[in-house]
């Protein structure tokens, strides 16, 4: 009896076992990496066959094919491998160095652009990138996060004139929006970097951009992508103002090394007006400020005309205006008065000297509650020796900025017409 319990007990635990039938079993890791490896080889012969059939130079068609292979081909799974194909003609393995299996180069690819490199010839292919991505909207992302960072990467292992035609089309990618410029720090690696590789595809990918696009835009884009520093594509013993803007000019891109300097003293004033900042709360002594101003000078100057403006606004950053309106104008003369020595080693030139007065214009303008006290802060300043009276005079008569420029001309004019006498006065003593 316990013998059949047991055997029937058994045959019940057997048929207790969950069965397999419809479940998927999961292959084993090695398998799947396996074979994974060869699929992008056959993505890529699968989109060889839709644009194989294309006669050469038909862009359009080109625009077509590609539209339809994404129906059927997993344009997202693929994104890396087929921007390798579509930008540089082939399938790459780690390393930069193409797939080595026979492939012939893609049909459709920029490498296949006429030489030397132009940019309008370029400006096709990225018609047909663009195309495409506005039809397959989740290629962007790829586009700009993986597939650009990773070719930049390998810039050098490319032929010169294969090296400009990528660049010239990752300067239109960028230009178009297709891509951040957040990929071009792909650049700063290090191998890139020492033997100016970077430099100079960087020097591409700025004037393909500025064909299509304006210095403005360029410099919106870069700010957008995190580039702050074009330093960190230039060899180390490179990394000096002066030959960044020599780079660029030579390379006909004059704008660029503009902006860049322009760029560089907005730094330069900033750190500037924060020392000063730092001084007067030290309750620092005048000459001492003076000579801080002088050394900083000495070691990166800045344009006398941007220094007075610096300098003024260093002081007056430190004022208080909580005052009472009726007390805001005599404040304002007791502090322009306070920081006028400090001011006036540095008002040497007649153009900085305008310069000056029409940063208090502006000051004054966009802080209402000193407004009033234009007029006197210009005395003030004339009687320290920081403005000489034809200074102002030509400030009054064509040198003033627009911004409430008719309020503020008329509140000096009793001032300017003071002068104007002084002047006739003393030219006839001297007759």
């Amino acid at each position: 009896m316990l013998r059949v319990d047991n055997l029937w007990m058994s045959q019940q635990a057997a048929a207790a076992k969950p069965s397999l039938q419809g479940v998927r079993i999961k292959a084993r890791k090695g398998a799947v990496k396996a074979q994974a490896k060869h699929e992008p080889s056959i993505f890529r012969d699968q989109l060889y066959k839709h644009l194989e059939t294309v006669p050469e130079g038909d862009f359009e068609a080109y625009t077509n094919k590609l539209v339809q292979a994404g129906s059927t081909l997993e344009f997202l799974k693929y994104a890396d491998a087929l921007f390798e194909i579509i930008l540089v003609g082939g399938l790459l393995q780690p390393g930069g160095n193409y797939v080595d299996d026979g492939a012939p180069v893609s049909p459709f690819t920029i490498f296949n652009a006429k030489e030397p490199a132009q940019v309008d010839d370029i400006k096709k292919y990225i018609d047909v990138l663009n195309k495409l991505i506005r039809r397959y909207k989740y290629l962007q992302r790829p586009l700009e996060s993986s597939s650009l960072p990773t070719l930049l990467q390998y810039i050098h292992r490319w032929t010169p004139a294969q090296t400009e035609k990528l660049a010239i089309a990752v300067g239109l990618l960028i230009s178009q929006g297709l891509a951040s410029a957040s990929c071009l720090l792909s650049l700063t690696k290090d191998h890139l970097v020492k033997n100016d590789v970077s430099a100079n595809a960087l020097t591409l990918i700025f004037r393909a951009y500025l064909a299509d696009q304006s210095m403005d835009h360029l410099s919106g884009t870069l700010k957008r992508g995190g580039v702050k520093d074009l330093f960190a594509f230039f060899p180390p013993n490179k990394r000096d103002a002066k030959t960044l803007e020599e780079h660029f000019k030579e390379a006909g891109l004059s704008q660029v090394a503009e902006w860049w300097s322009k760029k560089q003293f907005a730094a330069l004033k900033d750190e500037l007006i924060k020392e000063l900042k730092d001084l007067f709360e030290r309750d620092e002594p005048a000459d001492t400020i003076v000579s801080a101003i002088k050394a900083r000078q000495d070691e990166t100057p800045i344009p006398e005309g941007d220094l007075i403006q610096c300098i003024w606004q260093g002081c007056i950053s430190n004022v208080d205006w909580n005052a009472r309106p009726d007390q805001i104008e005599g404040l304002a003369l007791r502090e322009v008065g306070k920081y006028a020595p400090i001011l006036e080693p540095f008002c040497s030139g007649a153009k900085t000297q305008v310069n000056l007065i029409n940063t208090v214009q502006v000051y004054c303008y966009e802080d209402t509650r000193v407004i009033k006290a234009f007029p006197q802060i210009l005395k003030v300043l004339y009687n320290k020796d920081c403005l000489s009276d034809q200074a102002i005079i030509y400030w009054h008569q064509k040198g003033s900025k627009p911004q409430g420029r008719q309020h503020f001309l008329k509140s000096a004019e009793p001032l300017v017409k003071f002068l104007q006498q002084n002047d006739s006065d003393e030219e006839e003593e001297e007759e």
